[in-house]
């Protein structure tokens, strides 16, 4: 792990590697030997670089009947993300390639090209029956290298030939390339798009999560979502005590002000390496509130960083946590901005053409 105050990684969330130790993998102490001196020799580290490894896998529909998301089916086109969101939830995930939840999570990444093709098939199936997919649930569909691959884009042409409700949650504008097909969904009550946006300070932002793109540019994607007839969310998540929360009103009137008539918030998440990552960002952004900062979150989870348990781990509670939510509260009616419903129609779904057969009816 780094040490604290050193200088930040620019361009970068994780300010170290995190070692998993959860399978095992015990981190390398400071022994003096070569390695750690090598900089005094060799000069500082080289560039980070973001490699993109392709995979080919056999599913792409990730199932799941968890009582605390709304939703019960899943696709996700790319594992990591260059985002760099130091507090991201899914970091922990990197742990199962033996990779760090903390810089290989963002430089490290992962494809899957037949996404859509696996997708196609998966819903002609005749066992199949439609609810919505949500996509960015765990990694965002429209990180940078989504303009590479456009494994989304592809997604959204198979989910609106079969007339397939979809649901988008990202941090990034690019969704914006795919206006087309939203609107041509939205036009059949097919989807709905929810754009994170934690801050109004770019600065922040910049520290916060490194590589989405800029809190203007998200209300601005928010805004021509909403002018297109797609239903546009703007979810604050997550809510940083004593970093992020004084933003909640600003943005919720922003909202209200370009459209948007749907909004929610979720506090922070700490689930395990994510906690020591996200300690030692504070320490090296925000020494002088980390005590602060980290003190509200043990009380709003039960006196733990992370409360993991179903039915709760969404549901802070403590004084913290009731002032959160009657903020929002109030700040939601004087914007005229409603909870979050997602009401997709899945009557007009039809199953897609495989390998060129055209459909009997």
């Amino acid at each position: 792990m780094r040490r604290p105050l050193e200088p930040a990684i620019n361009g970068r969330g994780a300010q170290s590697g995190a070692v998993p130790t959860r399978f095992g993998l015990a981190e390398r102490e400071v022994d003096g030997d070569w390695r750690d001196h090598v900089q005094t020799f060799d000069g500082p580290p080289v560039k980070l670089r973001t490699t993109v490894t392709e995979e080919f896998p056999k599913t792409i529909v990730t199932f799941n009947s968890s009582p605390d998301v709304p939703f019960d089916r899943s696709i996700n086109a790319y594992r990591g993300c260059e985002h760099g969101c130091v507090y991201c939830y899914a970091r922990p995930t990197h742990a199962y390639h033996d990779l760090s939840p903390g810089l290989d999570f963002e430089t490290r990444l992962f494809a899957k090209p037949n996404a859509a093709e696996i997708l196609r098939r998966t819903l002609a199936k005749p066992a199949y029956k439609p609810q919505f997919i949500a996509m960015g649930t765990n990694t965002d569909p429209y990180q940078p290298i989504e303009a590479r691959y456009a494994i989304t884009r592809q997604v959204l042409e198979v989910c609106l030939e079969a007339r397939h409700p979809v649901t988008i949650t990202t941090k990034s504008d690019r969704v914006l390339r795919d206006l087309d097909l939203l609107a041509e969904l939205a036009k059949h009550k097919l989807t709905a798009v929810s754009i994170s946006v934690t801050s109004l300070d770019p600065v922040l932002s910049g520290k916060l999560e490194p590589r989405a793109a800029s809190p203007a540019k998200r209300l601005a994607a928010l805004e021509k979502l909403a002018a297109a007839g797609v239903q546009a969310h703007i979810s604050i998540a997550p809510v940083i005590p004593a970093i992020t929360d004084e933003f909640m009103e600003r943005l919720i009137e922003r909202a209200g002000a370009i459209g948007v008539r749907s909004a929610s918030w979720i506090p922070l998440r700490l689930p395990h390496e994510v906690a020591p990552l996200f300690r030692e960002w504070l320490e090296v952004h925000y020494p002088d509130r980390a005590g602060k900062v980290m003190s509200i979150v043990r009380s709003i989870r039960g006196g733990r960083e992370n409360d993991p348990d179903f039915f709760t781990r969404m549901k802070p509670s403590g004084v913290w946590a009731d002032l959160f939510r009657a903020r929002f509260r109030i700040a939601c009616k004087r914007a005229g901005v409603g909870r979050d419903r997602i009401e997709l129609d899945c009557s007009q779904f039809r199953r897609p053409e495989v390998g060129g057969q055209l459909r009997l009816l």
